[in-house]
């Protein structure tokens, strides 16, 4: 059957296939709204479909794990909700802001469709929504005076390869055992209804020790930790709806221990890659969140390190927020920086504004005597804050790091320490909590942490995963 749209002074008609699918792509279209929109059939005495309150703008896409679903008000979410939750509510009367909050679904197959509904932003319906979500689009609204919507797509505890295409997993040497691993633990549950948990082939570990699962096996399906079983239910299904780029927040979930979490970053470059390539909309944007601090090996340095490499692909951003950690809490509340750095980064990079969007980051080192010269990008009006710079540490080329004494000096830090005459190496924040890192610069955004070595730092943390 021909379907006709008409909308904003637009006329489209499409042919439904068999199956009744069907796809109309508008023109260009200028931001604004309320408009309405109406969907007509073949038959003139059919009554048409109208959509009303329909808003042109600016869409964005948030997905992660749980710290993105981290809603507005602990009310009904426990243990989330903001720091300032009855002052954000209150004043959340933003018509132009919209979020559409996809059901989470685990598929073993794609899925064409998923379950949810757009939101007006008030101070009735923000309660629910993605902190991170809301804080972005309401920021982003109130820069642009534009239309802003984000499609909030996340599950807690998921890991990153859960939401990668089976097909891109399949074709790649390094991740195909993850799918291997997966495909072995569901054909055993096909094989084997009733069976114990513990004698199918094992489930996913997580750096951040998940506990097992005693009795019957479930449906490994049913796993956000398995590989493509997300991108099926809750990522398919929304390609190709015009994106203005992405946000994500996820890394405290990592499956294959060591071994596994120095994969994290290729894993992240197959789901960006793969993600682009399916919208078709080019080299979109793509925003991390660097992990906070915690006193816990899922927020260790490493992570940090894996979450960097993304910025080697074009067009990505990452929000360093190690000044919002909390020691115990893998859910920090305090949400609205990591909101305004997100934002700074779309302003600068997407819509053009002169403003800086990256805190203090690490370009290149010189030795200089008994002391090493770190000089950073984004170094303008660099600043220790609340006093002297703490958190670095300095090594000979016996690999042994100490605390180091550390100076600013225009866009460079020089760092010596008197226990270390012939110094090597440097490092920045290289701790689970590193609650204390101060350096600035004179926009107020956070220096990334990092180290100028590449020996192996894994066997202290891989004796942290094993509790040892």
């Amino acid at each position: 059957e021909k379907v006709t749209i008409s909308f904003n002074g637009q006329t489209k008609s499409a042919t439904a296939d068999a199956t009744g699918k069907w796809t109309v792509r508008l023109g260009k279209l200028k931001p604004g709204g309320p408009f309405e929109m109406t969907i007509a059939g073949k038959k003139a005495d059919e009554t048409p479909i109208i959509v009303k309150d329909v808003l042109v703008g600016e869409v964005w896409l948030g997905s992660g794990q749980s710290n993105m679903q981290f809603n507005v008000s602990q009310k009904g979410h426990p243990p989330y909700g903001l720091l300032n939750e009855a002052q954000e509510i209150a004043a959340a009367n933003y018509p132009q802001v919209r979020m559409f909050t996809v059901k989470t679904a685990t598929t073993l197959e794609p899925q064409s469709d998923v379950v949810g509904v757009w939101q007006v932003c008030t101070p009735e319906t923000v309660p629910d929504w993605s902190a991170v979500g809301y804080l972005f689009a309401r920021d982003l609204n109130q820069a642009l005076k534009l239309p802003v919507g984000i499609v909030l797509s996340a599950f807690g505890a998921s890991t990153a390869e859960a939401w990668v295409p089976r097909a891109a997993l399949a074709a790649d040497p390094q991740l195909k055992p993850m799918l291997d691993k997966f495909d072995a633990r569901e054909n055993y549950f096909k094989a084997h209804p009733g069976a114990s948990d513990a004698d199918a082939p094992p489930a996913p570990q997580t750096i951040n020790s998940r506990p097992g699962r005693p009795g019957a096996l479930r449906d490994p399906v049913h796993d956000q930790h398995q590989p493509a079983v997300l991108f099926n239910g809750m990522i398919n299904p929304i390609v190709p709806y015009a994106i203005r780029g992405a946000l994500w927040y996820q890394g405290e979930s990592v499956t294959g221990g060591p071994n596994g979490l120095m994969l994290y970053g290729h894993v992240m470059d197959t789901l960006v890659t793969q993600w682009r390539k399916l919208w078709g909309e080019g080299n979109f944007p793509f925003y991390v969140v660097q992990l906070p601090g915690q006193q816990n090996v899922s927020n260790n340095p490493l992570i940090r390190e894996q979450q960097a490499k993304i910025l080697a692909l074009p067009n990505t951003g990452m929000a360093v927020v190690l000044d919002t950690s909390e020691a115990k809490n893998v859910h920090p509340k305090n949400k609205e920086p990591l909101g305004d750095r997100l934002t700074k980064i779309a302003l600068a990079n997407v819509y053009g504004q002169k403003i800086e969007f990256s805190g203090p980051v690490y370009a290149s080192t010189k030795v200089e005597g008994s002391a090493i010269r770190v000089k950073f990008a984004h170094a303008a009006g660099m600043t220790a804050k609340g006093g002297p710079l703490k958190w670095f540490q300095i090594a000979g080329a016996d690999q042994k790091f100490v605390d180091a004494d550390a100076k600013i000096d225009g866009d460079s830090v020089v760092v010596s320490s008197p226990n270390v005459s012939t110094p090597v190496a440097v490092r920045y924040a290289w701790d689970n909590y590193p609650d204390t890192a101060n350096l600035y610069n004179g926009a107020g955004l956070q220096a990334a942490p990092f180290r100028t070595d590449n020996w192996d730092a894994m066997p202290p943390i891989a004796a942290q995963m094993t509790g040892k």
